[in-house]
């Protein structure tokens, strides 16, 4: 944690030399502060009113990091003010400028961090007064019968997750119930614990005034690309089984396309090397393993993740999304120690 960092959180007052030097870093990375829209301008006045917000995020943010990565809540505290809270406060000027509420895309695969994104945007925009619902493609899946039947259909559909998996009229019909305002709103929820791991719908959530969605999923946003770009596929897409795999699931991803018109905006939490995500799962099972619960072997992980590598490459669909200005807002690259690298987006103006 940065020493003028630390000096916010133990005086009332701010001295000149303190704010200097926050302005300084707040513009020192010239694309993180084009994607907040910090300026020379209007800095000091973003200093301001994110120092505020800090100070009065702590006792929750505390909290939240002792509770759920058992951690101090300094080792979180620069990505906090980094990331976090520009990112919320983002996110309320475009609710504002909507003037109704704001469904938020987040794109981002195995580890990339959307679930803890989302936890504390909700604890940032809580405290900001905006009522916030996280949402996860999730959340969407067809029932386990129903999945069953696909199967029985396509039996190369052997896990839930690629696309032709969820129910797509069930997230149209909740997103549009918020978007028009209307109160309550059945929110669908899914347990993955159930049918030995299969998973199925369980208790779904009444929720009133909703301002922001955050709608996460691994490949929320994603869109189809064009068939010739298989016949040079890298691996795991190998034979002809694999190659027609991936261009039926890529034919399947034109059934979204209604889905991703409902948001505002999107943000990709991109690693910089998608082969990241297989060491993720390899620790995150592992994690669980030494908590004495079951876990998959390195084997079984490199199977499921190259699954749906082949359903949906990320070399064939995700590098080409972030370099499209007309769909994505903002890019944040994610390292292999889960921290975050660049803050960028290519508009203005992200919110339509």
């Amino acid at each position: 944690m940065n020493l003028w960092l630390g000096e916010i959180l133990a005086t009332d007052a701010v001295g000149e030399t303190w704010q200097q030097q926050a302005r300084e870093a707040a513009l020192a990375d010239k694309l993180r502060a084009r994607a907040f829209g910090i300026t020379p301008e209007n800095v000091g006045e973003v200093i301001e009113e994110r120092s505020h917000l800090l100070k009065s995020i702590l006792p929750a943010f505390s909290q939240f990091c002792q509770t759920t990565f058992h951690v101090e809540p300094k080792e979180m505290l620069q990505v906090l003010w980094d990331l976090w809270l520009p990112l919320g406060i983002k996110l309320a000027s475009g609710h504002q400028q909507l003037g109704r509420p704001l469904i938020q895309g987040i794109l981002g695969g195995q580890g990339t961090g959307k679930t803890t994104m989302c936890k504390i945007l909700s604890l940032i925009l809580d405290q900001l007064g905006y009522r916030t619902l996280s949402l996860s493609l999730d959340d969407l899946y067809k029932t386990y019968s129903d999945r069953l039947l696909l199967t029985q259909q396509d039996p190369r559909l052997i896990w839930r997750g690629p696309p032709g998996t969820h129910d797509i009229d069930l997230g149209l019909n909740v997103l549009d119930q918020i978007r028009q305002l209307q109160s309550p709103v059945i929110v669908p929820r899914f347990d993955k614990s159930v049918y030995g791991g299969a998973g199925d719908r369980t208790t779904s959530e009444i929720i009133t005034g909703v301002d922001i969605v955050l709608f996460e999923g691994w490949f929320v946003g994603v869109r189809p690309i064009d068939a010739d770009v298989f016949d040079t596929a890298p691996p795991p897409i190998l034979t002809n089984e694999d190659r027609a795999f991936a261009l039926d699931i890529n034919l399947r991803l034109h059934d979204y396309l209604p889905l991703w018109e409902r948001l505002d905006s999107l943000i990709v939490l991109c690693p910089t090397d998608y082969r990241y995500s297989l060491e993720w799962r390899k620790q995150a099972e592992q994690q669980m393993i030494t908590a004495g619960k079951s876990g998959m072997s390195n084997a079984e992980i490199e199977q499921f993740v190259n699954y749906f590598w082949r359903s949906l490459h990320p070399e064939l669909f995700i590098k080409p999304l972030v370099k499209d200005a007309t769909a994505v807002d903002m890019v944040i690259e994610i390292h292999a120690d889960h921290s975050f690298g660049q803050v960028y987006c290519d508009r203005a103006n992200s919110y339509k």
